[in-house]
């Protein structure tokens, strides 16, 4: 079994030490086809379990620490509905285990978090469609395989789930590798510029369907979003926010959207205008104006995501003086699950880690996209609460069109890579070949069958009483 090997954020060949920029592309890729001697592409798909592997509960709940007590067992509830729920919640414990298996020792920007439910459509600045990776509470330079592998095992799990075979789920994965090789391949191509601006929108993503149904339902999807996408926040206000007393508030709707006892502290309103003085401060001069249009009207904690359940996560609503709402979400950063094992961020706000992680690897960012400090020290970053998010309706989708949705991943994957680091060296590793693609759908299927025996016992630590849970009825 292979190991990690560290590099630093400078970016080198590993055979010579020398800075990538200085080194002529074909050299880089003729680099990476070398590196097949040190690590071989068949490695790539191996899972064995590390004969010193923590106990996946343990890192659990290691990983609830200075989580809100009272919401740690609505995460545990989540996560014990089906594997893929828990796979969704686990990220610490795949992170432990991808450092134990081959690495080629060349980093990338990683998502950190990389499974198929945190990519998506969402309107950009210029309020087109774009389909890309929107979750980057993980993200953190380190070995590129980390992302392909942990994307590539969720489509087996979300095959299971719905209830298709073995080697569908396979086939799923294999196509997503096997775009991520094709595409990587393009972005190497490309001069820096032409990669930095390349993006995948409505177009690509109905171009790479053949089935006329599931192009009907996305595009009955984005038309409804196309009359409201410049009121992103128009679209959330009647569902979060009430009068009171002649007064806008956000509605509680316990225990996922409440006002907590700290609010009525003495304490709490200084912290707030730090907090959102310090988090202005990291916007560009034409956001502030924008923001600057806006007047804070109301606070309230809101439980988001899986993995994301018990950190602490504020939307405040904010109003103009014509009434206009916009909702932004505080959502807390701590170190990434990525650190013990590549290394501490360079940020010393976890959520100004987010946030220039996301810039590098995202197409198309928030133009509300900050970090703050808030009450206690906890670490902030900040966007807009929905900007006209198209989420994939995974549990509805059969054999053939989870294959090309593992397409779309591996593209919008490769793009992100692409975009944020060089892609010449990985490029030639993989090659043109079907390699690779083959290891990674026999990882797929290994690294599935050892999430659902983590999924068991979630289970049996649940039913001996060690760990607590809250059931929602209906999400």
């Amino acid at each position: 079994m292979g190991k990690v090997t560290k590099l630093s954020t400078r970016k080198e060949i590993p055979e010579t030490k020398r800075p990538v920029h200085s080194v002529p592309a074909n050299d880089l890729l003729a680099a990476g086809k070398r590196l097949r001697d040190t690590v071989p592409r068949a490695n790539q798909g191996e899972w064995k379990r590390h004969k010193d592997r923590a106990e996946p509960i343990e890192l659990l709940q290691a990983s609830d620490a200075g989580r809100v007590p009272e919401l740690i067992p609505i995460k545990y509830g989540r996560m014990l509905q089906t594997p893929f729920t828990f796979y969704r919640g686990s990220a610490a414990i795949m992170a432990s285990d991808l450092a134990t298996t081959p690495s080629m020792g060349v980093n990338v920007q990683a998502c950190g978090d990389c499974h198929l439910m945190n990519f998506g459509g969402f309107a950009t600045p210029e309020r087109n469609i774009a389909f890309d990776i929107n979750d980057f509470d993980e993200t953190l330079p380190a070995p590129w395989e980390w992302d392909v592998k942990r994307l590539v095992a969720s489509f087996v799990l979300a095959a299971r789930s719905n209830g298709l075979s073995d080697a569908a789920g396979r086939d799923a994965a294999v196509s997503c590798a096997r775009s991520y090789r094709e595409r990587l391949r393009e972005m190497a191509g490309m001069s820096p510029l032409e990669a930095w601006y390349t993006r995948m929108g409505l177009e690509d993503v109905l171009n790479a369907l053949d089935d006329r149904a599931a192009k009907k339902r996305i595009k009955r999807r984005v038309e409804k979003i196309d009359k409201q996408k410049d009121r992103s926040s128009d679209m959330v206000y009647p569902k979060l926010a009430e009068m009171v007393s002649g007064e806008v508030h956000i509605k509680d709707q316990p225990p996922l959207i409440f006002h907590p006892d700290f609010q009525r502290e003495p304490n709490f309103k200084p912290v707030l205008d730090k907090a959102l003085a310090d988090y202005r401060a990291t916007l560009s001069d034409d956001r502030k104006a924008l923001l600057d249009r806006y007047r804070l009207v109301d606070v309230a904690l809101k439980v988001v995501g899986i993995g994301s359940v018990g950190r602490y996560c504020a939307i405040g609503l904010f109003m103009s003086s014509s009434n206009e709402p916009l909702f932004l979400q505080f959502k807390q950063a701590v170190p990434s699950v990525l650190e013990p094992y590549a290394g501490k961020s360079i940020y010393g706000n976890a959520g100004e880690r987010v946030v220039q992680g996301q810039r590098l690897m995202q197409s198309a960012s928030d133009i509300f996209l900050g970090w703050s400090t808030g009450m206690e020290g906890r670490q902030l970053y900040v966007r807009q609460l929905r900007d006209a998010k198209i989420k994939p309706m995974v549990e509805t989708l059969n054999q053939s069109l989870l294959e090309v949705y593992g397409q779309l991943c591996g593209w919008a994957l490769a793009r992100a890579h692409g975009r944020a680091s060089h892609p010449w060296l990985v490029s030639g590793y993989i090659g043109t070949g079907d390699d690779f693609d083959k290891a990674m759908g026999k990882f797929a299927i290994a690294y599935a069958d050892q999430a659902e025996r983590d999924h068991a016992a979630l289970k049996a630590a649940v039913s001996a009483g060690k760990i607590e849970v809250h059931i929602e009825e209906d999400r």
